[in-house]
């Protein structure tokens, strides 16, 4: 999110816009970024990692395929966890996802240039919750009903 601030016209409005310069022909807008765009983000503690948040985390079709994708490729960039899981989500779904696995301490996320890495925490997952990971990985996925 940015703040807007249009040529000579009022205050500044913030809007869902990336930083940069605009002109729509009428008027010149300038977009500028009220924090750091590669500002880290929440990773929780192991030690507050907890089963039900996990579990629920990797309920999801999608997000499991993530992980899947993420255990055999190892860390890769969102863009391409996205085209090797297989998943045709909107940009904005695979975000969402990729925020529940990093909030449940599943993955961790950093920023290298204008791409985001992501990591599975598969040592802080074994530590905290002995063959869960294994168990899951290994698992075929099978259809109720």
């Amino acid at each position: 999110m940015g703040t807007v601030r249009r040529a000579g016209h009022g205050p500044a409005v913030t809007m869902l816009w990336p930083a940069g310069e605009y002109d729509d022909g009428r008027t010149h807008y300038t977009v500028k970024y009220a924090r750091s765009v590669s500002e880290e983000v929440f990773h929780p503690p192991v030690e507050e990692l907890t089963l039900p948040k996990v579990l629920a985390a990797l309920a999801d079709p999608a997000r499991l395929a993530t992980v899947r994708t993420l255990a055999r490729a190892g860390e890769s960039a969102c863009g391409q966890i996205q085209h090797d899981a297989g998943l045709e989500v909107s940009k904005s779904t695979m975000s969402h996802h990729l925020r529940i696995l990093r909030e449940a301490g599943i993955t961790h996320s950093r920023v290298q240039g204008a791409r985001r890495l992501l990591t599975l925490r598969r040592d802080d997952l074994d530590r905290r919750f002995p063959g869960l990971l294994d168990a899951v990985l290994h698992s075929e996925l099978t259809e109720v009903g």
